[in-house]
Order: structure tokens, then C-alpha cells, then sequence
């Protein structure tokens, strides 16, 4: 029997790098989003993040976790489409590790698992997902990875110090699943770490000493980041074969998202 899971996807970065809100082509003139809510081709970057989960029979719980500002656009745009699909809007903090904390205190009393997903990682497959749950839940905790492949460079000054031996080394992604009573004392005990240390959630487990898994990926579980990214996952995403759902969908068909 599969243990239920809780989904937090977050979505309440301020989207800096990306140089903060970008037109999309679906707008209305002079309108601007952030990259969660900017159409990969065809729907908007956090949807699609939102899509890989709402269909699956062990999510129980699904928090979509946003800024205050942009509470408004997300409610009306996508309100009662997310509400049909049982995902409940919430508030995130200025940081990450805010948000992820003020959304646990939402989780269901009888979730086992909680999955922590970046909206902007739109590409991940069904199958990494299937995976990475599965280990979670025999191991406790378990991320997505992808080996580092480029040459890596050890900078000071403007000048390289050392090239880095990647033997080893991988690049964490997300989702990031772990038992729910691992995951909750895991940031209890933030308040005892450098916070300006911590950039992700795999990172307050093993703070406790507790073993982290890793299920393999590659490099197409991007995490849009930069405007250039965007076209790179839109090819991801043309590049791999189209799932037609089956049975009936619902009154929010693909063209009404």
C-alpha cells in the first residue's frame, strides 16, 4: 500500500535572477510575471509543475505556496482550476526555507510523505517522481540528482584557483520527498544553523545527521532560473512524446489553463 503524500511547490521567490517579471506573449500590454507564471509552451510554468502531481492516487495534498503580491493575479487567473484540482493556495515567506516551514504547519495529520517541488522545474518526469517517492519512502529521505558533467572551476580574484575533481559530485533537484516527522524536525532545527548556509531541504536532514538518498536524473530536470531558460525547457518539453489523459478531464480542459 502506498503512503500518502503532501506536495509543497514552491512559488513565492521573488524571481531576481530571472530579472524579476518578464512579459509573456499572453498578457495584456505592459503586464509582467514572474517566471512561475510565464507560459512554457502553452501554460504557465508553475501549471505544469502542478500537473505532475495532481494526477497521481498517493497525493493527498497539494499546497501551492506563493508571494502575498501575487495572490491576486493567481486567483483569478488560475483559482477555480486549481480548486478543481484540490490544490489549496497559501503564502510563502522571503525566503525558501520560510516558506517550506510556514507550509508544513498545513500539512494533514495522516500525510507520511511530504514531496518539496520548485514550481519552475517543469520538466521532471513521471518516472523520476514514481522513483523518488518509492525511495523516500523505504530510506526516509531521497532527492532527485543529476551527475555534474561540465568541467568545474575554483575562482578568486577573477582567476582560477583549481579545477575541481566532479568525481562524485551531483546536482540536487526536486522533488525532494522525506518522512513527514524527519522533514518537521528537520526545521525545528533550523533555529540552531546559519541560515545564509542552507539552499535546500536534503540540506536540514543531513544537518542531523540523517542519510539522504538520491534517485539519478539528468540534465533535463531544469530549473528555470534565467529568460534563456525558458526556451530550453519549451524544447524539452516539445522534445518528449504527448500523453493524451484518459476518460473524461473535467470542465478545465488543456485550452482552458
Amino acid at each position: 500500500m502506498s503512503k500518502k503524500v503532501a506536495v509543497i511547490i514552491c512559488a513565492a521567490g521573488a524571481s531576481s535572477r530571472f530579472g524579476g517579471s518578464t512579459p509573456s506573449a499572453a498578457l495584456t500590454a505592459g503586464e509582467k510575471r514572474k517566471k512561475p507564471f510565464v507560459d512554457v509552451d502553452g501554460r504557465a510554468v508553475f501549471l505544469r509543475s502542478v500537473e505532475i502531481f495532481s494526477n497521481r492516487d498517493d497525493v493527498k495534498q497539494i499546497l501551492l505556496a506563493i508571494s502575498p503580491e501575487d495572490e491576486e493575479l493567481v486567483n483569478i487567473k488560475w483559482g477555480p482550476n486549481l480548486n478543481f484540482f484540490n490544490v489549496k493556495i497559501c503564502l510563502g515567506g522571503a525566503e525558501r526555507f520560510d516558506t517550506v516551514q510556514k507550509n508544513l504547519a498545513l500539512i494533514k495529520d495522516d500525510i507520511e510523505l511530504i514531496a518539496v517541488h520548485d514550481a519552475v522545474r517543469c520538466c521532471v518526469k513521471e518516472e523520476w517522481v514514481d522513483k523518488v517517492i518509492a525511495e523516500a519512502a523505504k530510506t526516509g529521505a531521497a532527492i532527485l540528482a543529476c551527475p555534474v558533467i561540465p568541467t568545474l572551476k575554483e575562482v578568486k580574484d577573477n582567476c582560477v584557483i583549481k579545477t575541481v575533481d566532479r568525481a562524485g559530485l551531483y546536482e540536487a533537484q526536486t522533488p525532494q520527498v522525506f518522512e513527514t516527522k524527519l522533514l518537521k524536525k528537520a526545521y525545528a532545527n533550523l533555529k540552531n544553523l546559519d541560515k545564509s548556509k542552507i539552499s535546500d531541504d536534503a540540506q536540514l536532514v543531513e544537518a542531523l545527521g540523517e542519510k539522504v538518498s538520491i534517485v539519478e536524473t539528468d540534465t533535463s530536470n531544469i530549473k528555470i532560473t534565467h529568460k534563456a531558460d525558458l526556451a530550453i525547457a519549451e524544447a524539452i518539453l516539445k522534445s518528449r512524446p504527448k500523453q493524451k489523459p484518459e476518460g473524461y478531464i473535467g470542465p478545465y480542459a488543456e485550452a482552458q489553463w
